[in-house]
């Protein structure tokens, strides 16, 4: 076992929640090989090219990679870790949101932006609909790609977006949120509504509070410095400042101690993956890894 592979009981752990293997066909190699080639790509950030022969050929790594992508399997895996960790009390539902930003290395930019579609016997080129930019914007830092993350007061990550580096926190809020899906062990509707949501100033906005006031879920939000000054200055009916337990807010370290948890993953602090959903792939394959 080389460094950074899985333990016998971490394999156990991730064997339960993989995908059942093919009645009919050929059978695909050791997987635990293959997870452990596909995650020493990740937490490296080395080529597809440069992982060692010992993980087996490289081509087929990728295939396992893309194509679990392309099904869903990554974040089916990561989904069946969460309700697993939500039946034994693991997840206590108080829920910290905030943004990373990750350099764009330059093997990442260049992706097509159009692409073609065949229809009828003729070709013709169409713009993907889904994240034209990939995930790739600009910022103070050159090319950047931005994670929103809603993370569990027991550094369980509940939901990841990933967008392009300038988008504000604040608009992306209700996106995280309705990103929170756990199913129950039990069947039932799946669990959705935090008991109780952290966040800096950057979601100090009145459409996030009203919008936590319709789910019924308390927050704690410091608000900004300016927004304070417009209430004040329109007296009473300004209406009364919100609610700000300075003590409660000092749990919030939560989701920035998990973000530089995940950025242990060079393939992660670094994105070089050029398309958006292989990089969104990359960061489950890593909070799959670390919920291990």
């Amino acid at each position: 076992m080389a460094r950074g592979d899985l333990s016998d009981e971490q394999w156990h752990c991730l064997e339960a929640v993989l995908p059942a293997l093919p009645v009919m066909g050929r059978r695909p190699r050791d997987r635990r090989q293959g997870f452990d080639g596909i995650w020493w790509r990740a937490r490296t950030g080395s080529p597809w090219r440069d992982v060692p022969e010992r993980y087996g050929p490289w081509e087929t790594l990728y295939s396992v990679f893309r194509r679990w992508q392309i099904d869903g399997t990554w974040a089916r895996i990561l989904q069946k870790l969460q309700v697993k960790a939500d039946a034994a009390g693991h997840i206590a539902w108080e829920v910290s949101v905030d943004s990373t930003i990750c350099r764009v290395h330059q093997h990442a930019a260049g992706a097509r932006k159009r692409g073609t579609m065949i229809r009828a016997g003729r070709a013709r080129t169409v713009c993907r609909p889904s994240r034209p930019n990939h995930a790739i914007g600009r910022s103070r830092g050159g090319l950047t790609t931005k994670i929103h993350l809603a993370v569990d007061s027991s550094f369980q990550v509940l939901a990841a977006v990933v967008t392009a580096g300038q988008r504000g926190d604040a608009p992306l809020f209700t996106e995280v949120m309705n990103r929170i899906r756990v199913p129950r062990p039990g069947g039932g509707r799946p669990r959705t509504r935090p008991v109780h949501v952290l966040a800096d100033r950057a979601y100090s906005s009145r459409e996030i509070r009203e919008y936590l006031r319709r789910r019924q879920v308390p927050h704690t939000i410091p608000e900004k410095r300016d927004q304070a000054g417009h209430r004040r200055r329109r007296g009473s009916a300004g209406g009364r400042p919100p609610g700000f337990d300075r003590e409660k807010y000092k749990a919030r370290h939560t989701v920035e101690n998990r973000i530089a948890l995940l950025k242990q993953a060079r393939g992660v602090a670094t994105r070089y993956d050029k398309l958006a959903v292989r990089y969104e792939a990359t960061v489950q394959l890593a909070l799959i890894r670390q919920a291990l």
